[in-house]
């Protein structure tokens, strides 16, 4: 019987004849957590959550719950696991409100939604995450942490039960970081399951659940935070010397001071 929540068991995957991720087995992701994948470039993290998303060819087991994600039709699949990508495409006339309709409208969802119904929806969405005021906006007319932000909206709308997420913040300022953050802690305390790829490992240590940390598509070391980032995980993964320490409020604090020769 397959384990509650995402099984993830000798996953192997890559573009073409290059491998990337090879023979990657991970402990479940947990309805209610939100875990962060992290590790230094070309560790495998953006083609992990491409091989979940379905997006690219792979081999091993998938499940959720009961569910052979690999033997469902890719609409089927698309309704149970959202992606957000690094970026949006480029050269987009529709507005941010279009586009979002656009995602939710993109596979068949489990109850039939009207064009009035999916407004509502969109709009709702934009709303609780601070941007309504974009919603006539053409994409193209965007900043980079505003297209962040409706990239994550199109993988919302649908209200998938996974949420795999590449580099969420990356173009965000401080503000918008917290907000996108306590928004995704928000979604995993309604039981859904957040997977989310980030370079900013106090980021990882303050809001993450469980930290899997990837190193040339291997399995570094995985846990709670306070287990995962340690210093020797630092020097062995990253190639840097640094401290993990806990602050007055009890959140872990990672401080890089040299990179090792």
């Amino acid at each position: 019987m397959s384990a509650a929540g995402l099984s993830i068991q000798r996953l192997s995957a890559g573009y073409g004849r290059r491998p990337v991720i090879g023979d990657l087995t991970l402990a479940p992701f947990a309805p209610g957590q939100l875990t962060a994948l992290v590790g230094p470039n070309a560790a495998g993290k953006s083609t992990l959550l491409r091989a979940l998303a379905g997006l690219i060819p792979a081999r091993g087991r998938l499940t959720l719950d009961e569910t052979d994600l690999m033997a469902l039709p890719h609409p089927i699949r698309a309704r149970l696991v959202g992606f957000m990508p690094q970026a949006l495409p480029q050269g987009i006339a529709l507005t941010v409100m279009e586009t979002v309709i656009a995602a939710l409208m993109a596979v068949p969802l489990a109850a039939p939604c009207s064009a009035a119904e999916a407004r509502v929806r969109a709009a709702a969405l934009l709303a609780q995450m601070g941007i309504a005021g974009l919603a006539l906006t053409p994409i193209d007319r965007l900043s980079g942490g505003q297209r962040q932000l409706v990239s994550l909206a199109q993988a919302l709308v649908r209200e998938p039960r996974v949420l795999l997420l590449d580099e969420p913040t990356s173009a965000l300022d401080l503000r918008h970081q917290a907000v996108v953050m306590d928004l995704l802690r928000g979604l995993a305390a309604e039981g859904r399951i957040i997977v989310v790829v980030l370079h900013d490992l106090a980021l990882a240590a303050r809001h993450a659940d469980h930290v899997v940390v990837l190193d040339r598509g291997t399995l570094a070391t995985q846990g709670a935070p306070a287990e995962a980032i340690t210093a020797a995980m630092l020097a062995a993964v990253y190639g840097v010397a640094g401290r993990v320490e806990t602050c007055a409020r009890g959140t872990l604090q990672v401080m890089v001071d040299a990179p090792l020769r």
